[in-house]
């Protein structure tokens, strides 16, 4: 794994749109190529206290979480995902970044190669809610948004890692 301070960290921060809330204070995090391929990225997730995780693919839809911050560690393949919903950014993504979403932040997948795979894991394993962007969400999605705790560690870098230096109270 490589260092923090080696890691390309890209911040992008979308305003909500109406549907989409994103997170009013927190940007989304992407560190490029963080983890290298001989890296447990399941264990990594767990030993810096952000579990529940599962090995998959993302959603080809906007959706969301209000109830908790979501990690993705790209494991194989490449993709481009929409995050921050359909005023967000399109980033293409590859083996070993890793992309950690606020509460709030919309993620969709627009396309992907056929071996993609990224694990998802969230701090404290908490089960996630999902939410679409539909107005009978609000404003109920924002009130859960504010309540979300911060993390007690970077999901890679573990308790010091970059993470804080762009998500603090």
């Amino acid at each position: 794994m490589k260092e923090a301070k080696e890691t390309e960290i890209i911040q992008i921060e979308v305003e909500d749109d109406g549907r989409i809330p994103n997170h009013w204070k927190l940007p989304l995090l992407i560190y490029k190529e963080a983890l290298d391929s001989e890296d447990d990225a399941a264990k990594t997730l767990n030993e810096n206290g952000w579990s529940g995780e599962w090995l998959g693919s993302v959603h080809p839809f906007h959706h969301y979480h209000s109830n908790t911050h979501e990690v993705l560690v790209v494991d194989s393949g490449t993709a481009t995902l929409q995050l921050g919903g359909e005023l967000g950014e399109k980033v293409d993504v590859s083996p070993g970044d890793v992309i950690i979403l606020p509460a709030g932040y919309g993620h969709k997948m627009i396309e992907s190669s056929d071996d993609y795979q990224n694990y998802g894991a969230y701090p404290g394993g908490v089960e996630f809610d999902m939410n679409y962007g539909e107005s009978d969400e609000r404003p109920e999605v924002l009130d859960n948004i504010k309540k979300v705790p911060m993390p007690e560690a970077d999901p890679i870098f573990g308790e010091d890692g970059p993470l804080f230096n762009y998500w603090n109270d």
